[in-house]
């Protein structure tokens, strides 16, 4: 049987490699470089790169495990300044890095690949792709994005795709289902929503406060089927049959400790039809960046 751990991934995005300190007062790369202990020690399979300063992807090149054990994935600058300032990019990214290659690269969005630029990124990617700089090329999607539609003109191999317990509209259109039968490799994010399943109801954002009785439910069904929302998040996208790789974002060493535990946990017996909202304003992504 397969490890829960060979599908878990971690995303940088949340290091805070760009800060002085961390929670604990610990300076930055301390902490960074334990997280990536323990997520190589337990078997953590891809890394995210998100978008950092140059000397934060400095110090996080110089944190990496020697050899590096993660399959790293790497998103590129927005294309409307040209191909060839994406492409300078990446490798200037590299070698802040410390690594000659990485295992995939994703365009930012699909508004970037069907925008005026989005042909020439592309091909400037597939280009990258024959020269051995990466294995995989794919894109970042919204639900909204029309993924199936993008996949059939553009044939990534790779897409990255929020899904969670709460919002899992996805996988309830079959979207998913449709882009892994088209043999892309599908790599789910925001599975904890923002924290959503951690807050209490009188904290939840303000464009929420009509979803905030659902969100309750759902709390109280994981608490009745004597789980956690950790492991109830957790324990569902690592469940999705459609997914390649399950992608978590910490902040601390402790944090990445207790989401190994709880993903090595058996998965709680609970019914995830029933705690999906049905609220297209919980996630769309303008109303949290108000929020």
């Amino acid at each position: 049987m397969t490890s829960p751990m060979n599908k878990l991934g971690l995303g940088s995005g949340q290091f805070g490699l760009d800060q002085q300190a961390g929670s604990r007062g610990r300076p930055r790369d301390a902490e960074a470089r334990e997280i990536l202990t323990i997520a190589a020690r337990s078997g953590v399979g891809v890394l995210e790169i998100g978008r950092h300063p140059n000397a934060a992807e400095v110090t996080l090149g110089q944190v990496l495990p020697k050899p590096n054990p993660f399959r790293l994935t790497i998103t590129t600058i927005r294309p409307d300044r040209g191909a060839d300032l994406v492409e300078a990019e990446i490798r200037a990214q590299l070698i802040r890095l410390g690594v000659s290659e990485v295992e995939s690269i994703l365009a930012p969005s699909a508004t970037d690949l069907f925008s005026a630029h989005g042909p020439e990124l592309w091909e400037r990617l597939r280009k990258l792709k024959d020269e051995g700089v990466c294995k995989k090329i794919g894109v970042s999607v919204y639900a909204s994005d029309d993924p199936v539609g993008l996949a059939r003109r553009f044939k990534p191999d790779l897409v990255q795709a929020p899904a969670s317990l709460l919002d899992q509209r996805m996988l309830i259109d079959g979207t998913l289902s449709e882009l892994a039968g088209m043999g892309i490799e599908i790599h789910l994010r925001s599975i904890f929503l923002n924290g959503l399943l951690f807050l209490p109801p009188d904290r939840a954002p303000h464009h929420l406060k009509a979803a905030a009785g659902r969100i309750s439910r759902a709390r109280r069904l994981i608490a009745e089927g004597r789980s956690d929302p950790l492991q109830a998040a957790l324990g569902f996208a690592l469940s999705r049959k459609e997914a390649s790789c399950v992608l978590v974002g910490v902040c601390s060493a402790a944090e990445m400790s207790a989401v190994v535990a709880a993903a090595m946990s058996p998965p709680p017996d609970l019914d995830w039809d029933e705690m999906a909202l049905d609220d297209p304003e919980a996630f769309d992504p303008r109303a949290w960046a108000a929020a």
